[in-house]
């Protein structure tokens, strides 16, 4: 081929019939890459008069990827020859380019040789035009082009549930915004929120339900965001779509902002206040909060893995803290952070090196001071930390999964050691074992309960389980399917810390339960204290007016015991007769009893 490739002077400026009224694309980039500017200028006068008005342009080829890089187009309109840079060889490393590799090229040649078209096709090019181009052909190629990349970038970039930009938008438009604020010298700040309990409320009202929440929830998001908590900082763009969904209940705001510590907590306490309002989906009332971290650039991480990495810590730390809040991220949190997966790391292997342990706490029958039973209570005999309490690594059971794993375990042991201690010739007792909400929730809970029963070959009357109010009242229909199968087995149902959820006096006649559990928070002030000593009293009419067992918790002192023997308390357990203590220990209790 010789000459270089040209758009004819002479090209025809005729409307093609469109107008910018009817454009759907006119906010559209459209990039131009020509070695000659007359042919540029005459690209851009018809462009103009289609309704288009965004337009980068080069007659330098060798800066035309690093101008792409930098300005995005929708599309880019390529000379096939120009000097020192080919426009073969722009179009090889637009496509080996992994921020340019999908973007639209339409080559413009007067080439008629076959084997450069062919050569132009297999690099990658989105369509051919032949010079001298004609504006109606022109007109119509760039708008399927455009057409097709917008829906390609819908199913690419934006959630089809909810409508907002992915997590694939927010990544690579934060990627953006990091590099031209370092650039600048200036700062930005990225919201990670999540919603929270959302899966309790999807598991429970299905995923239709879900879904509408979802989308109801997006809309307030969106709307608690406006246009002045984005005011750019120099050579840092506005962000049309600063919400992004970048998980199932997960959303994040970018921020590119010189006030971004004010911005971002700004817009942090108006998401909060935003998700206050109930949401009625489908006949049903339901509330929602969400937990917000929030980390700045540079200061909380100067790339991208490490910012979203400590904006989601910040975010963890809010849900600890109880949820509906917002957090800063700061360097405590990271370093709580590698402490908590280090625990949870050690924990994982707690069970394989056999380091956990239950201990027995007696429960007393109040009438003849005998012991008619035990409560089994895990504890970890760390290595190196010690005897560690539950209260420090119960809760990171129950964030992690793990504890389905701990409360089988200690279901197995419990009735192990109950059957053991009857088989060495002492008084058959009740053994109480504590139920989690996973391990409630879990299908095969009753069949782990009967594999339990069957391996120890302990008589399923003597074994209790105990679940707290929250628990049994998450979902009431298949908390009643639930315990009535393990009635069915023998077992018996205990209500935990009663007192201190929301069940009532009708809601529990709809459950076969044995036994109701006073917490200690009441007793630990009785009899001195009016108000707690009302409240147990009134638990131990609502106990025997049901047929119930009740066990007082936490019982520490003499006064406290006759209160509760002259209201008519049934069992007790706490310090005043024993702490918890190992299966050894426990079983010279029964002994020195006997």
């Amino acid at each position: 081929m010789t000459g270089r490739d040209r758009l004819d002077t002479p090209i025809m400026l005729a409307s093609s019939g469109s107008s910018s009224a009817r454009t759907p694309f006119a906010s559209s980039t459209i990039m131009i890459v020509d070695d000659e500017p007359t042919t540029i200028e005459i690209l851009e006068m018809f462009l103009q008069g289609e309704g288009y008005d965004h337009f980068v342009t080069t007659t330098e080829s060798p800066k035309a990827v690093a101008l792409a890089r930098q300005k995005r187009p929708d599309v880019l309109l390529l000379d096939l020859m120009m000097p020192e840079v080919g426009g073969l060889d722009v179009l090889r490393a637009i496509r080996n380019d992994e921020e340019l590799r999908h973007l639209p090229v339409i080559i413009l040649t007067s080439s008629t040789e076959p084997e450069t078209k062919l050569q132009a096709l297999e690099l990658g090019a989105t369509d051919l035009l032949a010079k001298p181009v004609d504006p109606s052909e022109l007109a119509l190629r760039l708008k399927n082009t455009l057409t097709a990349k917008f829906y390609q970038d819908r199913l690419a970039y934006y959630d089809r549930l909810t409508g907002l930009p992915n997590r694939r938008f927010f990544m690579e438009h934060l990627e953006r915004t990091l590099r031209r604020a370092a650039g600048g010298a200036t700062e930005c700040a990225v919201l990670y929120i999540n919603l929270d309990r959302f899966k309790q409320i999807n598991d429970a009202l299905g995923y239709k339900v879900g879904d509408a929440l979802l989308c109801a929830a997006a809309e307030r998001l969106a709307r608690s965001i406006r246009p002045t908590d984005f005011i750019a900082a120099p050579g840092i763009p506005g962000i049309d779509d600063p919400l992004s969904r970048v998980g199932g209940d997960e959303f994040s705001v970018l921020i590119p902002s010189p006030s971004a510590v004010e911005g971002s907590e700004r817009v942090a306490r108006r998401i909060v206040a935003g998700l206050a309002e109930s949401f009625h989906v489908d006949g049903h009332e339901l509330f929602l909060t969400a937990s917000i971290g929030i980390a700045l650039f540079p200061a909380d991480g100067d790339d991208i893995e490490t910012l979203l990495a400590n904006a989601n810590i910040a975010m963890s730390h809010a849900k600890k803290r109880g949820r509906n809040d917002l957090q800063f991220y700061d360097r405590s949190l990271n370093s709580a952070s590698i402490q908590r997966l280090s625990l949870e790391n050690q924990l994982r292997r707690a069970i394989d090196h056999k380091e956990l342990r239950l201990y027995y706490q007696p429960k007393v029958d109040i009438e003849t001071d005998r012991i008619i039973g035990a409560e089994a209570l895990m504890r970890w005999e760390h290595p190196e930390l010690g005897l560690v309490g539950p209260d420090q690594f119960i809760p990171l059971a129950e964030e992690t999964g793990l504890i389905t794993s701990l409360g089988e375990w200690a279901l197995r042991t419990a009735c192990q050691q109950n059957r053991a201690w009857q088989t060495a010739g002492l008084p058959p007792i009740s053994i109480a074992v504590n139920v989690s909400a996973k391990q409630f929730e879990n299908e095969r809970f009753v069949e782990t309960i009967r594999g339990a029963l069957e391996e120890s070959q302990m008589d399923p009357t003597h074994l209790v389980l105990e679940l707290t109010e929250s628990v049994i009242m998450e979902n009431p229909t298949k908390t009643a399917k639930m315990l009535y199968a393990i009635k069915e087995m023998g077992a018996r149902v205990s209500v935990d810390d009663f007192g201190t959820g929301y069940s009532s006096l009708s809601s529990l006649k709809r459950f076969p339960i044995d036994e109701l559990k006073i917490d200690r928070s009441f007793v630990q002030n009785i009899p001195q204290d009016e108000d707690d000593a009302a409240i147990v009293n009134a638990i131990v009419l609502i106990g025997h007016t049901l047929g119930l067992t009740v066990v007082a918790e936490g019982v520490e002192t003499l006064d406290q015991l006759a209160f509760l023997s002259r209201r008519g308390c049934d069992t007790f357990q706490g310090f005043l007769r024993s702490r918890p203590v190992p299966a050894e220990d426990f079983q010279r209790l029964l002994r020195e009893e006997r």
